[in-house]
């Protein structure tokens, strides 16, 4: 695997089954390096096995796949809906909006549609002073001015409901259900179709949004369900008793009870996400993971309404669970889970039911999404699409391994190793150790298109990534242990990690180096400090390097409130401040670093790489200024996206390899 062939792969996006349940309609993204831009088209493939087909040819990406109640399969567009046969013939455009249109879903009983959609809302510079066009200035009056990579403009994504009947959508007569309110629906900014849904009768439309503007938004995780009554106009809140997250409503096929997902902790984005059922009957709200150790992710009603399926990260794989729903939901116990796959994966998304079968995306370390068919009774996987399947059989693939390590204070950590295609144990093995972000998102088996392990591994690194405290999959006291102590114990779990792998016969230990992006780059600016020679070179991407100045230009500060305790002018002041603070152990830096951060992230401003890299500078340590003037948290451009791959192998190659 090289750079160049990772960005010719078809990036696979499942969108929906058909009406009668026989065929998969999927989404296949190319990107196009010298144009630097993808372009998608829609595919479909029967359940039963076969060639898929392309459906739609138009220029652009065609997503957010629908099918109307009369079975014409709607898709958005460049911005605006369209409708077609279910083989994608006789397309036509039913929305003409320059500013364009989301998430549009149909009602069920084929007379509405709601979507989301941008609405002007707050004053803003051009407002105030029209005769200064050429002025670049924003006037800012209170916090969340900026957005993980976007500034706020004065506009908020509404939720609207328009007349609809079969090819035509009446827009003149379209319905902000959020009228002159400043708030987001979907969330931001990774909300999307599932923060707005209606009911199986169509007269009610549950939204998912924060309340809160400016300086409150900015410290509070707290949104809520929200039921809008399409004949009264009238808004509820729906969970206004809880503090934290509320999201992902999905009502039961029958109308009965809706689910959701709750966090219970104002400010605590990585709570245990509980899965909730209210029983609209008996008026009761039912907490069927109060039992459960682990956190749910997506949710899927059966269609017979006896079960709810959900994905959870368990063990470092993502895998399919059930509920079975006895007829007292407050008798829910364990014994009611069951995990229905297993396996060195990642099952990413769920599509739908159909005949006994759930369809699904799957991911491994070494394979990018395609459609796969899960038998329900059995686990057993069948897969639908093969998108990527002449380029992985001419490589040669590095084989992963799962190794328990034991940590300083006497607990077992996974640990996955990534070893080189055509390893020979015999020999000597430069290599990395991998840092994962979020803090508490986990080391899965995703596969990245920046962080690549198949890439590394092909240019001949083994690659250790260790499930450190702070990731899920491992129980809610593992997952929460990383909270208020960044530079404790996982950090002694990264050291456990390369420590005991270094072992191995086949590891060059004056060959190792250490890499991560977020807290994983907040991570190798740590290790820096405190590795006692281990590494050779470091790699570092978008990382937390001063706590205090994070605290000062970072947007979400609910999340750095509840991960060091408060702000540091409390008094007392939080430890963590100082504690955990990579810039107080600059003096002890003495390895090699590449630093890599993008202008336009606003979650790590990129003052923290300049300050990293300045230090570094000053005390004459070799070191690298990777800067992204475009970019932000994340590189999604192809040719920066490539220029990163060459850099970081760069690096490494004139630190590590020489």
């Amino acid at each position: 695997m090289t750079p160049e062939l990772l960005w010719q792969l078809g990036r696979v996006s499942g969108e929906r089954l058909s009406p009668d349940g026989k065929s998969v309609i999927y989404g296949v993204t190319y990107y196009d390096m010298q144009a630097n831009k993808g372009h998608g088209n829609l595919y479909t493939v029967p359940l039963a096995g076969g060639e898929p087909k392309q459906i739609t040819t138009d220029k652009g990406r065609e997503n957010n796949v629908v099918f109307s109640p009369k079975g014409k399969m709607g898709y958005l567009l460049k911005g605006n809906w369209y409708e077609a046969n279910a083989d994608g013939s006789a397309a036509i455009q039913l929305t003409h909006d320059s500013d364009g249109i989301d998430n549009l879903k149909y009602s069920p009983d084929g007379k509405w549609v709601l979507f989301t959609k941008n609405v002007k809302i707050d004053t803003t510079k051009e407002d105030l002073y029209p005769n200064l066009p050429k002025a670049q200035a924003r006037i800012i009056n209170g916090l969340m001015y900026r957005h993980w990579d976007s500034w706020e403009d004065g506009t908020y994504g509404h939720v609207f409901y328009a007349p609809y009947t079969a090819g035509s959508i009446d827009m003149s007569k379209a319905v902000d259900i959020m009228k002159a309110e400043p708030y987001y629906c979907p969330q931001q900014p990774n909300g999307g179709a599932e923060d707005v849904v209606w009911s199986p009768d169509s007269k009610t439309i549950v939204y998912v949004t924060k309340k809160k503007t400016g300086t409150a938004y900015a410290i509070s995780t707290n949104t809520d369900l929200y039921f809008y009554d399409i004949a009264s106009g009238k808004t509820t809140d729906f969970t206004q008793d809880n503090p934290g997250y509320d999201t992902y409503p999905v009502f039961s096929g029958d109308g009965s009870k809706i689910a959701w997902l709750s966090m219970a902790h104002e400010g605590y984005e990585s709570d245990k996400n509980r899965l909730m059922v209210y029983d609209f009957k008996t008026k009761t709200k039912y907490d069927l993971t109060k039992d459960w150790d682990e956190t749910v992710a997506s949710i899927k009603w059966s269609k017979d309404n006896t079960k709810i399926y959900f994905l959870e990260t368990f063990q470092a794989t993502d895998q399919l669970f059930e509920i079975t729903l006895p007829k007292n939901l407050s008798d829910v116990t364990a014994k009611n889970f069951r995990q229905i796959t297993s396996g060195d994966h990642d099952v990413t998304a769920m599509l739908g039911e159909s005949e006994g079968n759930m369809i699904v995306t799957r991911t491994d370390m070494n394979h990018a999404a395609e459609v796969y068919k899960i038998t329900l009774k059995t686990g057993a996987f069948t897969q639908l699409t093969f998108t990527n399947k002449k380029v992985y059989d001419n490589l040669h693939m590095g084989n992963i391994e799962k190794r328990w390590v034991k940590t300083t204070d006497n607990e077992k950590e996974l640990v996955w190793v990534i070893y080189p295609p055509d390893f020979d144990a015999t020999k000597k093995y430069h290599t990395l150790l991998y840092c994962q972000g979020g803090p508490q998102s986990p080391v899965s088996q995703f596969y990245s298109f920046r962080w690549n392990f198949q890439v590394m591994a092909a240019n001949g690194y083994i690659i250790v990534a260790p499930c450190r405290r702070g990731m899920p999959g491992f129980g809610i006291k593992w997952n929460e242990a990383i909270s208020r102590d960044w530079g404790g114990q996982p950090m002694n779990d990264y050291l456990s990690a390369i420590d005991s792998i270094s072992k191995l016969p086949f590891v060059d230990l004056s060959r190792r180096g250490a890499v991560g992006a977020s807290y994983g780059g907040y991570s190798i600016y740590y290790l820096a400090g405190i590795h006692n020679g281990r590494f050779k070179t470091f790699i570092s991407h978008d990382g937390v390097f001063d706590l205090e100045s994070m605290y000062g230009t970072t947007e979400e500060l609910w999340f750095n409130n509840w991960e060091m305790g408060g702000n540091y002018w409390n008094t007392p002041t939080p430890a963590d401040y100082q504690k955990f603070n990579p810039k107080n152990m600059v003096d002890k830096w003495n390895t090699p670093i590449l630093v890599i951060h993008g202008q336009q992230d606003f979650r790590v401003p990129v003052e923290q790489g300049m300050e990293a890299f300045q230090a570094a500078q000053l005390k004459g340590i070799k070191s690298r200024f990777l800067y992204f003037e475009n970019e932000g948290h994340w590189v999604t451009k192809p040719q920066d996206g490539l220029l990163w791959q060459h850099e970081f192998f760069r690096w490494l190659d004139e630190t590590l390899k020489n």
